[in-house]
């Protein structure tokens, strides 16, 4: 089957001065306003709205400002033929590894675009207070995608790669997080650490303890996004530490997890989400088990973000974990398209709450747009074990708008957008 391709959903539509409104438009005096882009006739599902039907979507100055039955072409300064697609509110990816230039594993964000499909990352812990001002000039600034990030505990980040960042405890600068936090809040949502063994060395949770006090000290109410694999010491005291709305990522986790001891999941992980602790998937290179998952979920321990946890080694791998094949992944466990869509839009958005509507398809919102295909028939989807299951279809990205521009051919003039 051919695969269309972005010429065959992209095409210009001259500006028609005078032309009569159809109510999509807001007019002023006789004259309507005509939208910079329209997205026309996909399936619209936004979580956010509980909406999910064909529509036109209309984007204006960089906002959603329509969302109809039909918007007339006459107001479309440029349009993209969505028909038989899947059109969502950007996705927003809250574990990405994206600092390519500062770590050994991050790739840069625009890059994943293609692939992914999303217009909003969150950097999870590439760089430390030493390198994080690197990160925020020559990445965030530089990217056209949306950017966020938790500071590494470590005021090195992710550059000592492959050695844990926090092995040597030194590293661990709770004033240096600290300050880091505090001057960033623009794009910082609080702390990360990695509580795996060859992470930590011998220093158990105290790089968890560090990484609770440097968002407290900051003054800034940010959040600790905590990674475990096999961690160490006893993990209800670790997850008993967690604070409401800290975030615990790769819970179905392959590299010696134990969320889920002989089939049981771990009753202070239900606790923990019963009191407010986030749960993120996480997919990365060997963080997701089909197996793991569905006992966890079978039993409670149920998702509130799906992420990719995407860098170079995750990337390089059969399980692909680029954010529309992870999706995929939780349909052949059986979530609605509603369900994963939901995981990888609002609710990431409203945990880095800091854009009104982000993660939506409101007017008002960002123009952030995600198109994808359903491609339905069977598929087979590898864990990070390899280990396979097959589904009955797979979300593959089409195109992506970022405030109301989109990605590739044709080139907006002047080329002048985030």
């Amino acid at each position: 089957m051919r695969h269309p391709t972005r010429r065959d959903f992209l095409t210009g539509a001259a500006t028609v001065l005078g032309a009569a409104a159809t109510g999509a438009g807001t007019s002023f005096g006789d004259t309507p306003q005509t939208f910079d882009l329209v997205i026309r006739g996909g399936e619209v599902i936004d979580p956010s709205q509980a909406l999910r039907g064909v529509r036109d979507i209309g984007i204006r100055l960089g906002r959603i400002a329509a969302i109809e039955q039909t918007i007339d072409p006459a107001l479309a300064k440029r349009s993209i033929d969505a028909k038989g697609k899947i059109v969502t509110p950007g996705l927003v990816d809250l574990h990405a590894h994206i600092y390519p230039y500062g770590s050994a594993i991050g790739i840069p964000p625009d890059e994943l675009v293609p692939f992914s499909g999303t217009t909003t990352y969150v950097s999870a812990g590439d760089a430390g207070a030493n390198n994080f001002s690197a990160f925020k000039r020559a990445v965030a600034a530089q990217s056209r995608s949306r950017v966020f990030a938790f500071v590494n505990i470590s005021t090195i980040g992710l550059a000592g790669f492959p050695v844990g960042e926090t092995v040597n405890i030194k590293y661990a600068d709770v004033d240096a997080t600290a300050l880091a936090i505090a001057e960033n809040q623009d794009i910082v949502l609080g702390a990360k650490v990695r509580e795996t063994l060859a992470l930590v060395g011998d220093n158990g949770i105290e790089p968890l303890k560090r990484a609770i006090q440097a968002v407290e000290r900051s003054g800034t109410n940010g959040r600790v996004m905590c990674h475990i694999g096999d961690a160490p010491g006893d993990l209800q005291v670790l997850v008993n530490a967690l604070r409401p709305g800290d975030i615990l990522t790769h819970p179905y986790s392959s590299l010696g997890n134990n969320t889920v001891q002989n089939g049981k999941v771990l009753p202070a992980l239900l606790e923990a989400k019963k009191r407010g602790i986030l749960i993120d998937v996480g997919h990365g290179a060997g963080s997701f088990n089909f197996d793991i998952a569905e006992a966890a979920i079978q039993q409670g321990l149920t998702f509130d973000t799906i992420s990719s946890d995407v860098h170079v080694v995750a990337a390089n791998t059969p399980s692909q974990p680029y954010l529309p094949w992870v999706l995929s992944k939780f349909l052949a466990l059986g979530f609605s398209l509603e369900d994963v869509i939901a995981a990888a839009t609002i609710r990431p958005a409203t945990i880095i709450g800091k854009i009104p509507k982000l993660g939506t398809l409101q007017v008002g919102a960002p123009g952030d747009v995600s198109i994808l295909e359903l491609i339905e028939g069977p598929v087979q989807l590898l864990d990070t074990s390899n280990n396979p299951r097959t589904g009955k279809a797979y979300l593959k990205a089409v195109q992506t708008v970022r405030d109301g521009v989109p990605f590739g051919r044709p080139y907006q003039l002047p080329f002048s957008v985030n």
